[in-house]
């Protein structure tokens, strides 16, 4: 078993916050007696000695009982920080005597990094997803609301029943449980926060239907003694149905505007991030800007209680993609006024200003890395055929390049690709007939039959068939080895527009210099229906289309 001396090992983030002191205390006293039996997980560091990954009790009791000398039995594996925050989270969630407040901090990390994929998380996690979204329910619940449970103050059931409250109530409500001389059962609390009903003048629904029925508390005063406040809703199955529908109605609203529109639910604070140019959470004025035509931009509509159809624009769904242009823009400014800065004068060098006493220039500003985004899949399908059009139209236009492309897709063993489909179709067209027959003899005796002008003509078509099947890593190089330029195959058109949102079109239209041109008129057009915002966005006055490119349709060089 491999040991390391307790003295170089330190903690690591454990999402384990409470531990309790009788439990901690008698496995002080096993571990006194009997060592530590199984293993910690730890990773070295690299400034030398290494981290807990999980078994953190098991340090901390290893550590009061014996001091810094003792050896600790370890495994030990490289992680960076990114896998050993996930391990942690998962080797903690899946012991039994984790907190569930834990569990649901841990929960809703492990779907920041799924990307709101709740299976994906749940599957991360070993659990089902019935578990994984009431865990995730509680991350609803207030600090002090989840401390008291971690803290077994509380119990899951007063956890839940308080999680289900505007977070402003919880706290209150909280400290009015735990005052009792004896804390209520479940069912007793579930009693009293029944009566904390919603209000209707918090409904993101339309409320006609609510004026007749029997679960308004308008109506249920007329006929007990004893009811909820005048202008409440008791029926929390109906007000959830409600409110579902009202949220799915804005969301539908808002798609034709953004490339990502999600219903953000408790426990998904994490997936979601705003995203601003400067400031220490800023990715620069540029990324910012490309970040608005890709796919993970987009809006979000609340479903936590106290904001329940609350809209929030301009949002980042992918926190490490975030994290990394954060990172790149704060680099770029250090490097920027560190390079602003006059060099130290040499030791010694008069300031007379002659060419051998003045220092070396300062170096320039370090280049800042070129914007970059995730374009959703609807561009990348598109634009894929685009660039199989413009291949086979530019091997068809050019035989003699077609000839020899041709040969050197049988020499890489790409020739396979070349569409039957697409032979057969010219074929059927030139010779006027039915589509040749799959079977080889007779095909052959058809071409056989097909004249030299037919022959000669689907031999310049063998080139340009093989770009519909070839891997598309393959087109793209085809297309830079042979310099093709897209302009000369495609222009802005209503297929492309018609597919995109109203945030990716401005950023094209600006990238094109339409915007430029258009000045204060591209915002009333974007505020149009989206048929006739497109209409006028291709019949711009005095704008020649022409050679213009948006950066999601062309491939790298």
């Amino acid at each position: 078993m491999q040991t390391v001396q307790i003295s170089e090992i330190v903690v690591g983030n454990n999402p384990r916050k409470f531990f309790d002191p009788a439990e901690m205390e008698e496995l002080t006293a096993s571990i006194r007696e009997k060592g530590v039996i199984q293993p910690i997980l730890v990773r070295p560091l690299q400034d030398g000695g290494y981290q807990v990954v999980a078994g953190g009790r098991r340090y901390a009791a290893a550590k009061a009982a014996h001091g810094d000398d003792y050896p600790m039995p370890v495994v030990i594996k490289e992680l960076d920080d990114d896998e050993a925050e996930e391990l942690a989270l998962i080797e903690n969630v899946q012991r039994a005597d984790m907190s569930p407040a834990e569990e649901a901090e841990a929960a809703a990390k492990i779907l920041a990094r799924s990307e709101g994929d709740r299976d994906d998380a749940a599957r991360r996690l070993g659990w089902s997803r019935a578990t994984l979204d009431k865990r995730l329910g509680l991350m609803n619940a207030t600090d002090a609301v989840r401390t008291a449970l971690a803290e077994r103050r509380i119990k899951l059931g007063h956890a839940e029943l308080l999680a289900g409250l505007p977070r402003p109530k919880q706290d209150h409500v909280l400290e009015r449980l735990l005052k009792t001389p004896v804390l209520a059962g479940v069912a007793e609390f579930k009693q009293e926060i029944q009566k904390l009903a919603n209000a209707l003048s918090t409904a993101v629904f339309d409320k006609t239907e609510c004026a007749q029925c029997p679960h308004s508390s308008g109506n249920q005063k007329a006929l007990f003694s004893e009811a909820v406040d005048e202008g409440h809703c008791t029926n929390r199955e109906c007000w959830d149905g409600k409110t579902e529908a009202a949220l799915e109605e804005i969301r539908k609203e808002l798609v034709e505007d953004f490339p990502e529109v999600r219903i953000v639910r408790p426990g998904e604070n994490f997936t979601v991030i705003k995203l601003v140019a400067e400031g220490g959470s800023g990715v620069g004025d540029a990324q910012a800007q490309a970040c608005r035509s890709c796919g993970k931009f987009g809006a979000a509509i609340s479903a936590v209680p106290g904001k329940v159809g609350k809209v929030f624009k301009d949002l980042c769904f992918d926190s490490g993609c975030n994290a990394e242009k954060v990172k790149a823009n704060h680099q770029a400014i250090v490097a920027a006024a560190r390079s602003a800065q006059p060099a130290a004068p040499t030791p010694g060098a008069t300031t007379t200003g002659s060419a051998s006493n003045t220092s070396p220039a300062a170096k320039p500003a370090t280049q800042k890395k070129a914007a970059e985004v995730q374009d959703s899949t609807r561009v990348k399908e598109y634009r894929a055929k685009v660039w199989r059009s413009a291949l086979a139209k530019h091997l068809y236009m050019n035989p003699e390049i077609g000839e020899r492309v041709l040969l050197a897709l049988c020499m890489s063993g790409d020739a396979r690709h070349i569409s039957a489909t697409q032979l057969g179709k010219a074929f059927a067209k030139l010779t006027q007939g039915s589509s040749p027959s799959l079977s080889l003899t007779v095909a052959l005796t058809q071409v056989g039959e097909a004249s030299d002008e037919v022959v000669s003509k689907l031999k310049v078509m063998l080139p340009a068939a093989t770009a519909e099947g070839l891997e598309e890593h393959k087109v793209v190089a085809l297309l830079n080895e042979l310099k093709v330029n897209l302009a000369d195959h495609w222009t802005l058109n209503t297929d492309y527009l018609g597919l995109l949102t109203k945030s990716e079109i401005r950023v094209a239209a600006e990238q094109i210099g339409l915007a430029a041109r258009m000045g204060k008129d591209l915002d009333k057009v974007l505020g149009e229906k989206k048929d006739e915002c497109v209409k006028k966005l291709l019949a711009v006055s005095g704008f020649d289309y022409a050679g213009k490119l948006p950066a999601n349709v062309m491939w790298k060089a």
